[in-house]
Parts: structure tokens; C-alpha cells; sequence
């Protein structure tokens, strides 16, 4: 790891871990934390708050360093991050990251190898509505990241969206880089 990140101290398991990862944009970052915000309002009141992590020293993180960050909370399955992409796509996706995904590293290579030959996917988007369905359904286990990796290339925007919400604005996601 490139830098020592502070410990993510949560309240509820039940309430999404959101990292913002990128500080280029605070009227983006405002709107993707009003969608949030927007997902537990009306009938879906009763879901938990989302657990927000604003601090500068995240600021350009990796996955993978989040990823070791967010290891430490043992109840924890997935972590989504604020980063260029949702500042600069009008669906403002956060990027999903499957803590769990490295639970194999220990596996007997003998009996697992087509599983450590292809590993499963780490990491997809998410659209700022869909976040509390995909994290209540892999904290709960009721679905598999794989799922989730499925449903978002099946969308033509490439994240998952929770079918029970109002639509989101459609677009493109944009490539990160210069």
C-alpha cells in the first residue's frame, strides 16, 4: 500500500460503505450523494444511511488499496468508491469492489485450479439507486458479485441499476485517464 489510510470505523452493517476517492468535482460529488440519499427516501425509508468517507487522505487510492483498507472490517463484503468516473459520468456510478474476492488465495491448487485460473470478477458499477440493493443482497448473501458483473454488461451503460427505482439519465460511462 501505497499510504497508510485511516481505519473505517462503521456504525451499522448494514449501511453501504461509500469512499470518495476523487476530489476534482464537489458539484459532482454533491449530486452522486443526493442519489443516495434519494435511494432510502419514500417507501424504501426503512434502509439504513449510507456510511460516507470524505477525507482528502483517500484521495487518489487505488482499488486495490481500498480494498486492503476495507479488509479490516471482517463484516464487511463490498465497498464502493466516489472515483473519476462518477465525477465525470452523469449516472455518477461508484465502483464496486468485492471484499471477499481474495477469500481463495488459500485454496488447495489441486482441487481448485480451474477457480484460481480464472478468478471471478472483483469489481463492477453501480448506479447510486442500486447501491443499497447491492449491498444488502451480497451482506445477506443472497447473490453473488458474479451476478451483479452479469446484470451491468447486460446493461447498455455497463453498471447495475436497481429495477425497482425510478430510472436513471442515461449515458455513456466515460474512461478514466487523460
Amino acid at each position: 500500500m501505497r499510504k497508510e489510510l485511516p481505519e473505517i470505523v462503521r456504525a451499522d452493517e448494514w449501511a453501504p460503505l461509500v469512499i470518495r476517492t476523487d476530489y476534482t468535482d464537489d458539484a459532482a460529488w454533491g449530486e452522486t450523494v443526493a442519489a443516495l440519499a434519494r435511494a432510502v427516501e419514500g417507501e424504501r425509508a426503512r434502509e439504513a444511511a449510507v456510511h460516507l468517507v470524505e477525507d482528502r487522505r483517500w484521495d487518489g487510492v487505488t482499488g486495490d488499496e481500498a480494498l486492503a483498507a476495507a479488509a479490516r472490517d471482517e463484516e464487511l463484503s463490498v465497498v464502493f468508491l466516489a472515483d473519476e468516473v462518477t465525477m465525470r459520468s452523469s449516472l455518477r456510478p461508484l465502483l464496486a469492489l468485492d471484499v471477499g474476492a481474495d477469500d481463495d488465495e488459500d485454496l488447495d491448487p489441486v482441487y481448485y485450479q480451474e477457480l484460481i485460473g480464472s478468478p471471478p470478477p472483483r469489481e463492477v458499477r453501480v448506479v447510486p439507486d442500486a447501491v443499497h440493493m447491492v449491498h444488502g443482497n451480497l451482506q445477506l448473501a443472497n447473490v453473488d458479485f458474479a451476478e451483479f458483473v452479469e446484470d451491468a454488461a447486460a446493461d447498455p451503460d455497463g453498471a447495475v441499476r436497481d429495477v425497482t427505482a425510478a430510472p436513471a439519465s442515461p449515458g455513456p460511462l466515460p474512461h478514466p485517464g487523460p
